[in-house]
């Protein structure tokens, strides 16, 4: 096993500890990991962030159900539409789009810019999600559960489409959408957002990744498995850190990896 790939299997520890102390946004590091420490390619790496994120989100939602912070109902109603995005994503768009997707003289502009451009992209609203805090996204708490089901729809595909193509769980888009659009208490919209998240991402891979492509098992399992375990370790060490510092100083690091990803796609791999 080379060097690379040992600090590549720490990285997939340290994503679930992250999970573990701050309760989210670790996963957003899969997709980096598995394509530059891993050199796994743009489909495999956004279909295996699919499973690991899903997983991971299934570790948490289950967490916040046993706390009675789940409401399903809701989470049926945004999930569904959101699991037929990513699955029509994974299934049909993914496998279909061509190595170039354009060429301007000679830049040529790839599939793997696309996905990855999109990504760096997506992972600066993530950032600012991470450094703003809960009670920014305001709910009227006594405000009885109502569903605006048009734009519930609506954003369920989109957010499910958008995990498609980047596999990652866009949780940074569902929280504000369920306080909004479904009037769901906050600490509701957290837990819930889990749920959707792994029902999307986890069904998404498996009716759509899984069908299209050979799948690494044992790699994704061990990947996985890390993840899992950095998750029980964060949860424990969450007694003892400050989970608000260390999520601002982790929203930050996620604005450095988009500004990495980018240069790594646009500059340095696009001048070879």
């Amino acid at each position: 096993m080379e060097l690379i790939e040992i600090f590549g299997y720490l990285s997939a520890l340290a994503i679930g500890i992250s999970l573990g102390i701050i309760g989210g946004g670790g996963s957003i590091l899969a997709v980096p990991v598995l394509a530059y420490l891993f050199s796994i390619d743009e489909k495999a790496a956004t279909a295996y962030s699919l499973f690991i994120v899903g997983a991971s989100a299934l570790v948490g939602g289950i967490k916040q159900h046993i706390k009675g912070f789940v409401d399903w109902r809701t989470a049926i109603v945004f999930g569904v539409p959101a699991i037929v995005g990513v699955t029509l994503i994974r299934y049909f768009v993914i496998p279909w789009l061509p190595d170039i997707l354009f060429s301007i003289n000679d830049f040529e502009f790839t599939r793997r810019m696309g996905m990855f451009g999109l990504f760096a992209v997506l992972m600066i609203p993530a950032g600012i999600s991470m450094l703003k805090s809960k009670e920014e996204v305001t709910s009227n708490e006594s405000e009885k559960v109502k569903y605006n089901y048009p734009l519930i729809i609506l954003e369920g595909v989109v957010v499910g489409s958008i995990t498609g193509l980047i596999g990652a769980g866009g949780g940074f888009l569902i929280i504000p959408a369920l306080v909004l659009l479904a009037k769901v208490k906050m600490k509701v919209a957290v837990g819930t957002s889990l749920i959707i998240i792994a029902l999307k991402s986890l069904l998404g891979f498996l009716f759509g990744d899984a069908l299209t492509m050979a799948i690494d098992w044992p790699f994704l399992m061990i990947f996985t498995g890390l993840s899992f375990i950095g998750i029980f370790i964060g949860s424990y060490l969450s007694n003892f850190i400050n989970g608000t510092k260390l999520k601002i100083g982790f929203g930050y690091f996620i604005f450095v990896m988009a500004i990495f990803i980018f240069y790594m796609e646009f500059f340095l791999n696009s001048a070879v």
